[in-house]
């Protein structure tokens, strides 16, 4: 029974279901038909060295250098702790967007990398951004900070 016990704690822990709005996009069989481009400015950030319990929010740029409309299908979280917001509707070729990640280090230590993949009308269809750095555990005589802006 501990087995199962640590093994639904585990699941609970590490959701990979991301909760943040809709999980697809206005999608049209001309959306899926036709690929882009999508250019990152950055496809990893590291957030340096955070307290146990922290919140790192990161905004990532990107841009439809294709002559198609972008449509960003999901943005999954490599684990329930790291939560993106994407747009849902389409990105006209030559357009800007962003991708809105919140990693709660809640229960995390040590080096993390958290990565978040998004399904796309490209080619490949899934591209991959990432949030890394350090987590210490909170000193005993100073509470953890409840959010990181970055």
């Amino acid at each position: 029974m501990g087995a199962a016990l640590a093994l639904s704690m585990f699941a609970i822990s590490c959701n990979t279901t991301t909760t943040s709005g809709e999980e697809t996009a206005s999608v049209t069989a001309d959306n899926v038909v036709k690929t882009t481009e999508i250019k990152f400015e950055e496809e990893r950030f590291n957030f340096g060295t955070i307290t146990q319990g922290e919140k790192v929010k990161h905004t990532f740029k990107f841009k439809n250098t294709g002559s198609e409309e972008l449509v960003i299908v999901s943005a999954k979280g490599s684990c329930g702790c790291t939560v993106p917001e994407w747009p849902k509707e389409p990105i006209a070729p030559g357009a800007d967007g962003e991708i809105y990640v919140v990693f709660n280090s809640d229960g995390k230590s040590g080096k993390q990398v958290k990565q978040v993949s998004i399904v796309a009308n490209t080619e490949p269809a899934t591209s991959v951004i990432a949030l890394e750095g350090d987590i210490i555990a909170p000193s005993p005589e100073a509470p953890a900070t409840e959010e990181v802006a970055q």
